[in-house]
C-alpha cells in the first residue's frame, strides 16, 4: 500500500488558490499596469430612447491629457459599428444616430490618467431629440408602438417565438381535464451583481503584430473568436488573458462595447488601454437576466396527479437580444419547466421582445432559464396543492419520476440521467422535522402568528453540452484538458474553462491525483491564456465538471494506460499482467511487485520501452453524450411581522445530489453562496425603471442585495446518484441553490398567508408587499 497522502476525490482538501487571495496577492485586470498606458471612459446616455443631433467633443479634446475622443461615426468608418452578442443578433458598440436604451454607451474619450478621462466625459457635449421609450413587452407588441431596433430588417418588436413540447397532445389533456389551475407569474429583471465590474487592458506591440487582451472573461478563447470575427486580426495574432476574477455568475460571458472600443483605441493609438467601469455603469449597462412575464397552467386529476403543463413567457430581452440561439436551445431551456414530475405531455412557448432597456437575456448564475422553469413548476405544484388541499409533500411523491424510470424522456424531449427524488425529498423532510413544523405552524396560526413552510424540489440541466444541441457562434460545446507529467513525477493541468471562484486550480487537480496517483500538492492547474491553454468554451451554466472535468480524467486515463505500459517494461511483464490498485500498477497475484506512477514519470523521460514515444502526457476535448442533471430539495421556514411585513427565514435546509462529489468542502461553499444569491431575488433584488426609462436602481443604495445581517445560517446535506455517463460520475453543483432557494423561500412566504386566501405573490416579496396584504386582509398590526 503505498503511504503518499493523494487526496483525491472525495476530499475536502483546501482550495490551492486561496493563499493569494486571503493575502491579497491574487492579479485581477485593474492590478494591470503597463508603460505608457492610457485610460478610456465612456460618455452614456441620459435618454432611453433618441435621436442623436450631435456630438461636440472639442472642449473635452482642450483638457490637458485628453488624448482622444472616439465616436461611432468613427467606428462605423473602420468597420466596427456593430458586434455580434453572444449567439443570435448584432449589437451597436457606439450610435451613429440614435440610442436605444438608458446609459448606453455613446463616445468615448482616452486620457492618460482615469480622472482626468472621467473628467472629459463631462465635457463632451451630445444633443438628443428625445423619442418615446417603449418600456412594457405588452405594449412593445402593439400595433404602431415605437421601433427600438429599425436597423433590423424585420420592422416589428417582435424577437423570436420559440416552442417545445407536443401542443395537440397538451391541449387535448387539458380539455378533459378534472382540475385546471393557473397562474400569471412575473420573474423581474436582475442584476449579476459581481464584486469586481468588467474591464480590461488592451495592449497592441507592433514589433511582434500581437494583439494582448487582459480581460474578465468567462471564455477567453470564445472571447478571441469573437475579437477575431469583429477586428478581421487573425486569432493567433491575438491573445486573451483572463487572470483572476471577482465573480462572473453569467455577467461575463458577453461581449461588451468597453472591451471593443479600447481594442480600436489601443490599435489606433499604438497605446496601452485601460477600460473598467465604476459600480453604476456595471448596474446600469451590463448585460440583465430575466425579465419574463409567464402565464402557467397545470391540469390534473382530483386526487393530484399532474397530466400536463402549459406555459406562455413573453421574455423581455431590452434592446439587444444576448439570449442563446433558438435554433439550439428550444424554449431557450424553458422546455425543463416539467422539473421533477412525471406527467404526460407539456407544451412550452416563449416569445423575445425588444425594449428600450439594456440588453438582457444572460443567465444569473443559472443554466439558461432553469431557474424561471423551476421557478414556475413550483409555484405551480404549491397553487395545485392549495386547490385540492393537499400537503405540499403529500402532493410532490405523489407526482415525482420515479428511480426505476431512469433514464427519463421529459415531455419536451430531455433525457434525465439519473436521479432518486423521492428519497432526497424524504430525507430533507426527516431532517428538518416537517410534521413537528406543521404542527407548530397550526399552534401558531391560532395565536394569530404568521409562520410558513416552504417546500421545492428541482431538476437542473447543466454541461451547456452535447455539441448536436449546443453551440456558440457555430463553435460546437466540447471543452479539453492537457495534462503533462514530468520527470519527477510533478504535473501541470491545463483546462479550457475559466475559474471565477468556484476552486478549478483544487478540484482539477483532485481529478488528476485520483486518476494518476500523484499526490494533489504537485499539480498545478492553469487556465485562462489562449496562448497556453487548450481551446474551450469557458465556465457557465455548471458546465466545467461536466464538460472540462470529463476531460481532464479522460486525458489522465490515457496517460494512465501509457504508463501501464511504461510500468510492465520496467516490472518486465505483460501490460496485461497488472492492475491499477492503491495509486499504483502492481503485478496480478503479486502486489508487492508495483511502479508508482512517480517512477514511471522517471521512466518516461529515461528508460522507456523500444518503439514508445517518449514522455507523459496526453490532451483530450470532451464532446458530453447528454447534459447532466443535479437534482435537490430544499426546505425554508419563514416568519413574518404582522407590524412590518418583514419576512424573516428561521430555518432553510438543502440537501442536494450532484452526483460523485469532488470536493465536499468545495461543494458546500458553493451552496452556500449560491443560497444566499437565491435569497436576493426572493426577497430583494429588482431593477426598476421609470416611465421615461430612467433606471432608479442604478447604485446599492437602491438595488438591494443581502448582507451578512439577512442572510440565515443555511444547512446542507446531500444524497449522491452518479451519472452514468460521466466518467466520473458528476454532475454539477454550482448553480442549484440557485435555482432551488427562490421557490422554497417564496412558498414558505405564500404558505404563512395562505390561510388568508392567499394564492401567489410575485418576487421580489418585499415588506412593502406583505404588509399591503396583511392591511388589506384585516391583520396588519
Amino acid at each position: 500500500m503505498t503511504t503518499t497522502p493523494i487526496r483525491g476525490l472525495g476530499h475536502p482538501v483546501k482550495r490551492k488558490e486561496d493563499p493569494r487571495f486571503i493575502r491579497g496577492k491574487g492579479t485581477y485586470v485593474d492590478d494591470i499596469k503597463l508603460p505608457g498606458m492610457l485610460y478610456l471612459d465612456i460618455v452614456r446616455s441620459p435618454y432611453a430612447h433618441a435621436r442623436i443631433k450631435r456630438i461636440d467633443a472639442s472642449k473635452a479634446l482642450a483638457m490637458p491629457g485628453v488624448v482622444d475622443v472616439i465616436t461611432g461615426a468613427e467606428l462605423e468608418k473602420a468597420g466596427l459599428a456593430w458586434m455580434p452578442t453572444l449567439m443570435s443578433d448584432r449589437q451597436m458598440v457606439l450610435p451613429t444616430d440614435r440610442v436605444v436604451y438608458y446609459a448606453q454607451e455613446v463616445a468615448a474619450v482616452v486620457a492618460t490618467d482615469r480622472y482626468t478621462a472621467a473628467d472629459a466625459v463631462l465635457a463632451v457635449e451630445v444633443e438628443y431629440e428625445p423619442l418615446t421609450p417603449v418600456l412594457d413587452p405588452f405594449k412593445a407588441l402593439e400595433p404602431g408602438a415605437p421601433l427600438v431596433r429599425p436597423d433590423r430588417e424585420q420592422k416589428t418588436n417582435h424577437i423570436w417565438h420559440w416552442e417545445a413540447g407536443d401542443k395537440e397532445k397538451t391541449d387535448r389533456i387539458f380539455q378533459e381535464a378534472q382540475v385546471v389551475v393557473s397562474q400569471d407569474l412575473y420573474i423581474p429583471r436582475i442584476h449579476v451583481c459581481s464584486i469586481e465590474t468588467c474591464g480590461c487592458v488592451v495592449n497592441y506591440d507592433r514589433a511582434t503584430d500581437k494583439l494582448t487582451i487582459w480581460m474578465t472573461s468567462q471564455a477567453p478563447h470564445a472571447h478571441r473568436t469573437v475579437f477575431s470575427l469583429v477586428s478581421g486580426i487573425p486569432e493567433h495574432k491575438i491573445r486573451i488573458i483572463s487572470p483572476d476574477i471577482g465573480g462572473g455568475f453569467g455577467g461575463k460571458v458577453p461581449v461588451y462595447p468597453g472591451y471593443v472600443i479600447a481594442t480600436y483605441a489601443a490599435l489606433k493609438l499604438g497605446k496601452p488601454i485601460k477600460w473598467i467601469e465604476d459600480r453604476s455603469e456595471n448596474l446600469q449597462a451590463d448585460t440583465f437576466a430575466r425579465d419574463y412575464h409567464i402565464h402557467a397552467e397545470l391540469a390534473a386529476t382530483r386526487d393530484g396527479k399532474i397530466r400536463a403543463m402549459r406555459v406562455h413567457t413573453v421574455a423581455d430581452h431590452g434592446a439587444f437580444d444576448a439570449a442563446a440561439n433558438p435554433s439550439k436551445f428550444p424554449a431557450g431551456l424553458f422546455s425543463v419547466c416539467t422539473g421533477s414530475y412525471d406527467m404526460e405531455a407539456a407544451h412550452v412557448a416563449v416569445d423575445g421582445v425588444y425594449t428600450n432597456k439594456p440588453p438582457g437575456g444572460v443567465a444569473y448564475r443559472c443554466s439558461f432559464r432553469v431557474t424561471e422553469a423551476v421557478h414556475t413548476i413550483e409555484r405551480m405544484v404549491d397553487i395545485l396543492a392549495d386547490e385540492l388541499g393537499m400537503d405540499p409533500a403529500e402532493i410532490r411523491f405523489k407526482n415525482f419520476i420515479r428511480p426505476e424510470q431512469f433514464p427519463y424522456k421529459s415531455p419536451t424531449g430531455w433525457e434525465y440521467d439519473s436521479g432518486n427524488y423521492p428519497a432526497t425529498l424524504q430525507k430533507a423532510l426527516d431532517a428538518i422535522g416537517y410534521q413537528e413544523l406543521r404542527r407548530e405552524q397550526a399552534e401558531r396560526r391560532a395565536r394569530g402568528e404568521l409562520m410558513g413552510i416552504g417546500i421545492s424540489t428541482f431538476t437542473e440541466i447543466v454541461g451547456a453540452g452535447p455539441s448536436h444541441t449546443f453551440d456558440i457562434l457555430g463553435i460546437k460545446m466540447f471543452d479539453s484538458a492537457e495534462i503533462r507529467v514530468h520527470p519527477t513525477g510533478s504535473a501541470i493541468v491545463r483546462i479550457g474553462v475559466q475559474t471565477q471562484g468556484q476552486g478549478h486550480e483544487t478540484t482539477f487537480a483532485q481529478i488528476v491525483a485520483e486518476e494518476l496517483g500523484l499526490p494533489v500538492e504537485n499539480i498545478i492547474v492553469e487556465h485562462g491564456d489562449t496562448d497556453t491553454a487548450p481551446y474551450g468554451l469557458g465556465t457557465y451554466a455548471s458546465r466545467s465538471t461536466p464538460t472540462a472535468g470529463a476531460a481532464t480524467a479522460v486525458a489522465a486515463r490515457k496517460i494512465r494506460e501509457k504508463a501501464r505500459l511504461i510500468a510492465a517494461h520496467l516490472l518486465e511483464v505483460s501490460p496485461d499482467d497488472l492492475e491499477w490498485r492503491d495509486y499504483a500498477f502492481r503485478v496480478k497475484g503479486a502486489p508487492d511487485r508495483f511502479k508508482t506512477m512517480q517512477e514511471i514519470a522517471f521512466a518516461a523521460y529515461t528508460n522507456f520501452p523500444q518503439g514508445l514515444e517518449g514522455g507523459l502526457e496526453a490532451v483530450c476535448y470532451y464532446d458530453p453524450p447528454n447534459l447532466t442533471f443535479p437534482f435537490g430539495a430544499y426546505v425554508c421556514v419563514v416568519d413574518i411581522d404582522r407590524g412590518t411585513g418583514q419576512v424573516k427565514v428561521r430555518e432553510f435546509l438543502a440537501v442536494d445530489d450532484c452526483g460523485t462529489i469532488i470536493n465536499p468542502m468545495i461543494v458546500e461553499g458553493q451552496i452556500h453562496g449560491g443560497l444566499t444569491m437565491g435569497l436576493a431575488p426572493a426577497l430583494f433584488e429588482e431593477i426598476v425603471y421609470d416611465e421615461n426609462g430612467t433606471m432608479l436602481t442604478g447604485t446599492f443604495m437602491d438595488y438591494l442585495l443581502p448582507t451578512a445581517m439577512e442572510t440565515p445560517h443555511w444547512k446542507t446535506d446531500k444524497t449522491v446518484t452518479p451519472s452514468p455517463h460521466h466518467p466520473l460520475g458528476a454532475k454539477g453543483v454550482g448553480e442549484s441553490p440557485t435555482i432551488g432557494a427562490p421557490p422554497a423561500i417564496v412558498n414558505a412566504v405564500v404558505d404563512a398567508l395562505s390561510h388568508l386566501g392567499v394564492r401567489h405573490i410575485d418576487i421580489p416579496i418585499t415588506p412593502a408587499k406583505v404588509y399591503q396584504i396583511l392591511l388589506e386582509k384585516g391583520v396588519a398590526e
